[in-house]
C-alpha cells in the first residue's frame, strides 16, 4: 500500500494536523556551533537545583508508582496557595488538576468543551499549537485577526462577538499573548466574560505569561480578577516558563471543582497522570521558587529591552514594544515571505526566529524573537541581524 493511501485511511483529525512552521527553522539551523535559538518559547537557563533536587529526592524514595489521577495532593495544595498569593484571595485545591504539560491543558480543555463540529474562536496570530488542537479532536478553529497600529496589537470585541455562531462553543483567549505581546485590560476582560455568559460560552484562558508583564502591576490582569468560581472558565497553564521547567512537561488546569471529576476521567483515559517526581519537582518552584522567578521575569525585562532598543533603529525594521510574554513580534520592510526569511537568517546567520507564517492569519508578515536568554546572546543576535538585513 502507497504512502498516501496509508494516510487517506487515517481519521481526519490526524490528517488535518498541521506540520509546525517553528519546527521547521529548528531543523535548519540545528546542529551549528554558532547557533542563537530564539525561534522557541523557552529561555537558555537550566531547571534550577532546588527543583531538580526535589525530583532526585521522590525518585530516591521509590515513588515511580502510579499516584492520583488529579495530581498529589500536596501539588495541588502548593497550586492553590500560589494563585492565592498571585490574586490575593482564597482558592480551594479542589480547582487544580495536574496535567503532563500545558499542552495537554489545552487538549483536555477542548475535549472536555468541544464535540466534533464545535466551533472555537481563537484570536490570532496565536501559538499555533492551539489552533491544532481544536482541528485534531475535530472541532473548528475561527480565526479572528486581531488589529495593529503603532500602539501595538489589539482585539476588538465587536470582531469575536461577530464571529460567533450557533456551532460556536468556546473562545480562547491567551493573554500576554505568545506572539503578539498583548494584554488584556481588566475592563476588556470583563466584556469578554459578559459576551461568554450571553451566549453561553467557556472561555479557554491561557494565562501562562501573567507575570512575564510591562505594565504598572507585578502582573497581568486576569479573568480570576473579574470572574466567579463558577463561570465557565477553564484555566490552562504550565510549570515550564516561570521556572525552566520547559522539558519536565508539567502543567495544570484550574475548572470549577463541578468538573473534577470529568478531569480525573480524562486524564485518566490520556496519560493515566503524571509521573510523582516530577509533582514534587513543582511543588519545589511553587514553594521555594519566588526568588528565582523574580529573577526571571526581571531578566526578561531586560532582554526586552535590548532587542527592542537594538532593532528600533534599523530603518527597515519596524518594532513596537510588548507590553507582556517574552517575544519581540517584529516586521521587516520589504519582506514579505517570513518563512524564507527565517530559513535564509538561520542559515547565513545561526540566529534562529520563528516565521509569522506559523502563527495564522494577520501575523503572517512578522517574525518571532523569544527574548528570555542571555543579554549578551541577544545582543550578538541583533548584531548579526542588523548586519544581515541591509544584504538582502
Amino acid at each position: 500500500m502507497s504512502v498516501t493511501s496509508l494516510i487517506d485511511r487515517l481519521s481526519m483529525g490526524a490528517r488535518k494536523a498541521p506540520e509546525s512552521g517553528i519546527v521547521e527553522i529548528f531543523n535548519a539551523g540545528w546542529g551549528r556551533e554558532d547557533l542563537i535559538p530564539l525561534w522557541a518559547g523557552e529561555g537558555d537557563l537550566p531547571t534550577p537545583d532546588f527543583i531538580s533536587g526535589a525530583a532526585k529526592a521522590s525518585l530516591d524514595r521509590g515513588e515511580t508508582f502510579y499516584t492520583w489521577q488529579r495530581g498529589i495532593p500536596p501539588l495541588r495544595e502548593a497550586l492553590a496557595d500560589y494563585h492565592q498569593r498571585l490574586y490575593d484571595r482564597p482558592f480551594s485545591p479542589e480547582r487544580f488538576f495536574v496535567t503532563g504539560s500545558g499542552m495537554q491543558a489545552i487538549q483536555l480543555a477542548v475535549q472536555a468543551v468541544c464535540d466534533a463540529g464545535s466551533d472555537v474562536i481563537v484570536p490570532t496570530p496565536a501559538w499555533p499549537n492551539i489552533t491544532a488542537a481544536v482541528e485534531v479532536h475535530g472541532a473548528r478553529a475561527v480565526s479572528v485577526p486581531m488589529h495593529e497600529d503603532e500602539a501595538g496589537w489589539h482585539l476588538r470585541i465587536e470582531d469575536v462577538e461577530a464571529a460567533i455562531t450557533p456551532q460556536t462553543t468556546a473562545l480562547f483567549l491567551n493573554s500576554p499573548c505568545n506572539p503578539t505581546g498583548w494584554a488584556a485590560s481588566e475592563d476588556l476582560l470583563k466584556e469578554f466574560l459578559e459576551l461568554a455568559r450571553r451566549h453561553g460560552l467557556w472561555i479557554i484562558a491561557d494565562e501562562i505569561y501573567a507575570l512575564f508583564y510591562y505594565g504598572d502591576a507585578e502582573r497581568a490582569p486576569s479573568f480570576y480578577d473579574v470572574a466567579d468560581d463558577d463561570d465557565q472558565i477553564i484555566f490552562v497553564n504550565s510549570m515550564s516558563k516561570n521556572w525552566a521547567m520547559t522539558g519536565w512537561r508539567v502543567g495544570w488546569i484550574s475548572a470549577p471543582p463541578a468538573l473534577g471529576q470529568v478531569f480525573e476521567n480524562l486524564i485518566q483515559y490520556s496519560t493515566s497522570g503524571v509521573p510523582s517526581f516530577s509533582q514534587w519537582g513543582a511543588v519545589a518552584a511553587l514553594t521555594e521558587g519566588q526568588d528565582f522567578l523574580k529573577d526571571q521575569v526581571a531578566r526578561a525585562r531586560v532582554g526586552r529591552d535590548c532587542v527592542v532598543n537594538g532593532l528600533k533603529g534599523l530603518n527597515r525594521v519596524r518594532v513596537v514594544p510588548p507590553q507582556g510574554a517574552f517575544y519581540l513580534f517584529f516586521s521587516v520592510d520589504g519582506v514579505t515571505d517570513t518563512r524564507r526569511f527565517a530559513l535564509d537568517l538561520v542559515r547565513q546567520t545561526g540566529v534562529g526566529l520563528a516565521p509569522g507564517t506559523a502563527f495564522g492569519e494577520g501575523g503572517e508578515h512578522c517574525l518571532r524573537l523569544c527574548y528570555a536568554r542571555s543579554e549578551d546572546q541577544l545582543k550578538e543576535a541583533v548584531r548579526r541581524i542588523s548586519a544581515w538585513i541591509p544584504e538582502i
